[in-house]
């Protein structure tokens, strides 16, 4: 029902450049080019090509066999942009690891995914919180909006390094990471608006994962920092669930709400005092303009730092900032996902919290106040 496209780019910046645009789409490939480029003719879509985007699979450092000492991740979306397509993802992922636990372990096991000259050991893959680091950072901005599944190996000890090598690559690895891949593109390219229980199924599978992880992370912060990760979680999950009914154009809107054999499975916010009410600066909303698109740092490029020092801003205490979960460039990335007009400073605060770790709400008001200054955001009156 959908086109499935393969992309080979330039990491991050040539991902960057498509869908700002700035590339060409011919029937040979992709061309980084400009109108006047003699394959102008054969442009079969450009500046709206991100619009026909539903679902992105992207692999970054996969495969990599035992000498590498990887783990393999599947790598859920931002907490900024919610979508059952990562649920999908580890639906496949985790009927593998059975089967390829089960394989190892000597029991039956109708599909271990084994190549002939590579490892008998079982998957083990892990459903992992959302990590920066690759082109899935570029989809996933809330300049595109697209979700993107996330397969990479990490630690690995040998990246970008001379020791990087395909003799590395173990080939059963390799081949079940692109089960796994192919499994979710060609699910996703199907007509999928009839599959409301094997959706349903995998978001609680998945959600119970998350919730897990919900709990664990309350245990290392205070109460009231506890009530927001759960307060976060079930906005999480009402979004993602609704995101299954986006995503085919509301074809089983009615199906999911009056079939009680496809109610929601993912816990939602209960029991909570409401939200705190926010005051002073934490009130103040803004929202990301139209242009530019794309995070703003890039390897080698930085565009925050390359505009703050002609407006005279200085580097925002935010960058600098160590959370329980996650650093400056994580908060900051998601801060400018979440300005969307609609939420106030502490909201914004709260949620990036949920996902990385309580952060003092004046550093988000500080890197907001920054953004507009720099031309990336305007205040919402």
């Amino acid at each position: 029902a959908r086109t499935i496209r393969f992309i080979w780019p330039p990491e991050i910046e040539g991902t960057l450049a498509l869908l700002n645009g700035k590339a060409i789409i011919t029937e040979q490939g992709v061309r980084i080019g400009a109108e006047g480029d003699p394959l102008h003719a054969k442009i079969l879509m450009a500046p709206d090509f991100p619009k026909r985007i539903k679902a992105v699979v992207h692999m970054d450092m996969v495969g990599g066999g035992p000498a590498t000492k990887a783990v393999f991740h599947v790598t859920r979306g931002p907490m900024s942009l919610p979508s059952f397509v990562h649920d999908v993802a580890w639906g496949f992922a985790d009927w593998l690891n059975d089967q390829s636990y089960r394989y190892a372990a000597g029991l039956q096991s109708e599909y271990p995914m084994v190549a002939p000259e590579g490892g008998k050991e079982p998957l083990r893959a892990e459903y992992s919180p959302y990590t920066m680091g690759s082109d899935h950072d570029v989809y996933q901005d809330s300049s595109f909006g697209i979700p993107a599944i996330y397969m990479n190996d990490w630690p690995d000890r040998y990246i970008h390094t001379n020791f990087d090598a395909a003799a590395n690559i173990d080939t059963t690895k390799l081949k079940r990471a692109a089960f796994i891949g192919a499994a979710s593109g060609y699910f996703l390219s199907r007509e999928i608006a009839y599959d409301v229980k094997e959706v349903r199924n995998a978001q609680a599978i998945a959600g119970s994962l998350r919730h897990a992880e919900t709990q664990r992370r309350a245990d290392q912060t205070p109460d009231e920092e506890a009530e927001k990760l759960f307060r976060a979680e079930g906005k999480y999950n009402r979004r993602a669930e609704d995101s299954y009914v986006d995503f085919v154009h509301g074809a089983v809107a009615v199906q999911v709400e009056k079939n009680n054999d496809a109610p929601r499975f993912l816990p939602m916010q209960k029991n909570l005092p409401p939200e705190p009410i926010a005051n002073g600066d934490a009130r103040l909303m803004f929202k990301r303009r139209p242009s530019p698109k794309g995070p703003l740092a890039v390897f080698g490029y930085d565009y925050f730092a390359d505009r703050a020092k002609a407006a005279g801003v200085t580097t925002p205490k935010l960058f600098a900032y160590e959370g329980l979960w996650g650093g400056g460039e994580e908060y900051a990335y998601e801060v400018l996902n979440f300005a969307d007009g609609k939420r106030n400073a502490q909201e914004i605060r709260d949620t990036v919290s949920a996902e990385y770790g309580p952060v003092p709400v004046e550093m988000v008001v500080e890197y907001l106040r920054a953004l507009e200054k720099i031309g990336m955001v305007s205040e919402v009156k």
